[in-house]
């Protein structure tokens, strides 16, 4: 069963358009949804989790179309914590109860003592790394097939950003679980994900396997010369400097065997921006 089925998602803002979105997450994996501010990643998962409505398009999670059950199998963190302010950890865990058929009162408890979360202290009072560490204890704590999440590592420390990319990696080892994920914290997004979506100006322009893109594309670094030998080469972006060429190029068409180097995600979206504007 696919975790998410995308199909000519439109949304319409005054100056914005999220335009003809599609794309398939299979059951089992982890989506990575890259773009700059501003780009519709935002757009994108509100409209997943029916918060707004689509003006055009289809959505299915976990093979079902919206609906008050499907909120049992789905975990939320969004770039903006939305728990209760004026209650602590102990007293979200109750509400949280109550509200989840699948609540697991021994995975919140051990989760916030992983992640150091006071119990007593009201979560308007936490910092903004404490309060997103909050928020995905409790969309991991209900026993949750699919984890959609919005800039959750955004305010964490860089050792608690590897022990959350740890935990949502244990929690694909089922296959019946999946993620999608935004992030600006694109190193985050290259050790987790199976798959990359790039989103520019509200439209999909890439949506791969990751170790498929890897394959694809590498980085050429050298003189004006030894450019110029690589022939009809398929040249993404190209820099020149006074001390030679760096170009993001697509593999199979370089010939005279060059040697490139692996290109990383973020470079290669970065690239790809640059050669649209």
């Amino acid at each position: 069963m696919n975790a998410i089925e995308i199909s000519g998602l439109t949304k319409k803002y005054p100056g914005f358009t999220l335009d003809n979105i599609s794309f398939t997450v299979p059951g089992g994996c982890i989506v990575g949804l890259i773009g700059e501010n501003g780009a519709g990643k935002s757009t994108t998962i509100r409209l997943l989790m029916d918060l707004i409505r689509p003006d055009s398009g289809q959505i299915r999670l976990l093979g079902r179309t919206a609906d008050a059950a499907l909120k049992n199998d789905i975990g939320v963190v969004l770039d903006e914590p939305g728990l209760p302010a004026y209650l602590n950890a102990k007293q979200i865990g109750r509400v949280l109860a109550d509200a989840y058929t699948g609540w697991d009162r021994s995975a919140w408890e051990d989760l916030l003592r992983r992640f150091a979360v006071p119990a007593d202290k009201k979560f308007s009072e936490l910092s903004n790394g404490t309060k997103m560490k909050l928020s995905l204890a409790a969309a991991l704590s209900h026993n949750a097939k699919l984890l959609i999440l919005d800039e959750a590592t955004n305010g964490l420390d860089p050792v608690v950003r590897d022990e959350v990319v740890d935990i949502l990696m244990e929690f694909t080892r089922d296959e019946e679980h999946s993620i999608l994920i935004s992030s600006h914290i694109v190193s985050d997004l290259e050790r987790l994900c199976d798959y990359i979506a790039f989103l520019h100006k509200g439209k999909l322009i890439v949506f791969e396997e990751k170790d498929a893109l890897a394959a694809e594309y590498g980085v050429f670094r050298g003189t004006e010369e030894e450019f110029a030998a690589l022939g009809g080469a398929e040249v993404l972006h190209k820099t020149q400097t006074p001390y030679g060429v760096t170009a993001v190029v697509r593999r199979e068409s370089v010939s005279g065997g060059a040697e490139l180097s692996p290109v990383g995600i973020e470079e290669l979206f970065v690239m790809m921006v640059k050669e649209m504007d």
